[in-house]
């Protein structure tokens, strides 16, 4: 009996509109290796029924006749069916208490789950991820964001025009219209754009997400310059090379060996033993005007920004040079420890107080503003699909061609998805068991 696998339509809010897998990638998957598919109707999806209709592909209300399920995001407890191999961002690895219910409930009905975050390579680099795009979008929302907050202080900006990300009709129009942009802050410099000198954006990260906002950058006309120049450059006592300045951090621009703890910075050290390093970044703060964060976060690790940081430096009335916070990570509480909400694509900032510990709604107020869209590839629905379709596709066959029914040490998966297995038929396997502790104080 031939195996049928089922596209989820995607619910979670009415911006997530992306899918696992887009129509042109399953039509070679059933002409190479014989799938049957079916999706899920949908009204918002970017690509629509009458587009997987066209490809062949069954659409349906219901997804009843598949034993494997593809999807983007989380799925709610009452949808979830017995028997089922699921593959999705299930956002759990870290015990996520929200989502314990949602893995509880897999378990129970006897389901596998294969987790995209997971799906990473020998040497433990992520093959599939829609970070590219989320710097894409994140950095777009930044600009927007700076510009409000330059208008309601009085300032002008170099950004004026910049769109939200989903306004644009593709990446393509997108970048048309910031390559405008940016010769127009070439043209004009710091003469009328820029009054009070180059506009300093820092990065921190260097993976996928940073290299999405480096091309944003690349496309407004940014000069990427060193750290140690930074004091410099902001002061004026270093020529600004362009207008518009990225410096880019690593690890080792961000934290220092404890006194006593290692002699000097080594990277995999700091991996293995954060607790021997203490947090450096607030150094780097005074000299941004806006800081674009993309780096992984957990307890582990200093913060980039914290309160106590934002109530010195903000606090009886001060403005400092850094005033948008782009959080692209979007970790609440995490390494930027004013991000306390997450926002959405039509409302994407808020500016938090550091007197009252509070935020609101906007980019007016005491303190920085915030930019802490959490689903930001969903601005870019179909080429973010599309990016991510075209790696999918590869690891179907693979999923669709193995016995979930066996056990677990007959179950032919290659490496990089056996590592992706968080739970095979009910049970969380070897690696994800740290897991069942989180299950027992959350749910």
């Amino acid at each position: 009996m031939k195996t049928t696998i089922g596209i989820r339509r995607e619910d979670k809010n009415e911006w997530e509109r992306r899918v696992p897998l887009v129509p042109a990638d399953l039509v070679g998957l059933k002409k190479q290796h014989g799938l049957d598919f079916v999706a899920q109707s949908s009204p918002i999806r970017a690509f629509t029924d009458d587009e997987y209709r066209a490809a062949g592909i069954d659409v349906d209300e219901g997804l009843d006749a598949a034993s494997i399920v593809f999807a983007v995001k989380e799925i709610p407890t009452d949808l979830l069916r017995a028997n089922t191999t699921y593959a999705f961002f299930s956002h759990v690895i870290k015990g996520q208490p929200y989502n314990m219910p949602m893995l509880a409930r897999l378990m129970d009905l006897g389901c596998s789950l294969l987790d995209y975050e997971t799906i990473a390579d020998d040497d433990g680099r992520r093959l599939i991820f829609f970070g590219l795009h989320a710097g894409y979008a994140g950095m777009i929302e930044g600009a927007w964001c700076l510009d409000r907050r330059w208008e309601a202080l009085g300032r002008p900006s170099p950004f004026q025009s910049v769109r939200h990300a989903y306004q644009y009709e593709n990446l393509e129009e997108a970048r048309g219209h910031l390559e405008q942009i940016g010769e127009g802050i070439r043209q004009q410099g710091s003469d009328q754009n820029l009054q009070s000198g180059p506009l300093i954006v820092g990065l921190a990260g260097y993976g996928n997400v940073s290299r999405g906002c480096q091309e944003i950058l690349s496309w407004l006309g940014a000069v990427e310059v060193e750290v140690d120049d930074l004091p410099g450059l902001a002061s004026g006592e270093i020529p600004a090379p362009a207008p518009l300045l990225v410096v880019i951090f690593k690890e080792e621009h961000m934290v220092e060996p404890v006194e006593g703890q290692s002699a000097s910075f080594e990277l995999q050290d700091y991996y293995d033993h954060p607790e021997k390093y203490r947090g450096i970044f607030a150094r780097h703060l005074p000299h941004l005007d806006m800081l674009v964060n993309t780096t992984y976060w957990d307890e582990r690790y200093p913060r980039l920004v914290t309160r106590g940081w934002a109530k010195e430096a903000y606090g009886a009335g001060r403005q400092p040079r850094l005033q948008v916070i782009a959080d692209i990570s979007c970790d609440l509480d995490g390494g930027i420890e004013l991000t306390a909400r997450s926002t959405q694509p039509d409302e994407p900032c808020f500016t938090y107080d550091p007197e009252s510990d509070s935020i609101e709604m906007g980019y007016e107020g005491p303190g920085p503003v915030v930019m802490a869209v959490d689903n930001l590839p969903c601005e870019l629905p179909r080429e973010s699909s599309e990016s991510f379709s075209q790696v999918l596709r590869d690891m179907v066959p693979a999923i669709a061609q193995a016995d979930w029914r066996t056990d677990l040490e007959s179950l032919v998966l290659p490496s990089h998805l056996r590592r992706a297995l968080i739970l095979h038929n009910g049970k969380l396997t070897p690696d994800y068991e740290y897991l069942s502790d989180h299950l027992k104080t959350t749910t």
